[in-house]
């Protein structure tokens, strides 16, 4: 089951501030409960989840953790290769389910699957991710919103910015 092809999405390098990202979407309109991000293992975040502790004696370090681990918790879902996710969102999470097995929920190809993407489309997004460290997809209620998404997305400072629509008419003419 994919979501329903009114989406946005952009590709950030692992240097962007996402909170800023978020700051602006909110801003903008969008709900967290809208927004999914993959982030590469490689990502400082990825670093901060896969070390987490909760018995960190560090009690500073432990609670910049769960600080970290509530706000990725406010989004619609967050996917880290190798490492775990976070699904808050109902429609999120159905759509992610695409293979019935968990590998599918961590951020490879077959989540874009699920997302809508064509599987070659799926294929050249996660290789985008390995190498540059931020997607963020942004589901939407209808088309006027999906083009003002692409272009917070652009503003904010997306390597490549697109809707769904446009990525599937893309495939569609290869």
């Amino acid at each position: 089951m994919a979501m329903n092809t009114a989406a946005a999405y952009g590709i950030y390098s692992q240097e962007v501030v996402l909170a800023d990202i978020v700051r602006n979407l909110n801003q903008a309109g969008f709900e967290n409960e809208s927004i999914c991000m993959m982030l590469s293992p490689e990502h400082p975040i990825a670093s901060s989840i896969r070390d987490a502790s909760f018995f960190n004696a560090e009690k500073e370090s432990s609670a910049m953790t769960t600080k970290l681990i509530g706000w990725l918790s406010e989004f619609g879902a967050v996917m880290i290769p190798t490492v775990g996710f976070f699904i808050r969102s109902q429609a999120f999470f159905h759509a992610l389910m695409v293979a019935g097995d968990a590998p599918a929920l961590c951020g490879n190809a077959r989540t874009l699957v699920g997302l809508g993407f064509t599987k070659e489309e799926a294929e050249r997004y996660e290789d985008q991710l390995d190498q540059l460290g931020v997607f963020v997809y942004i589901s939407c209620t209808d088309a006027a919103k999906m083009h003002w998404a692409r272009e917070v997305l652009r503003h904010t400072g997306a390597q490549e910015a697109a809707t769904l629509e446009e990525s599937m008419s893309v495939a569609a003419s290869a």
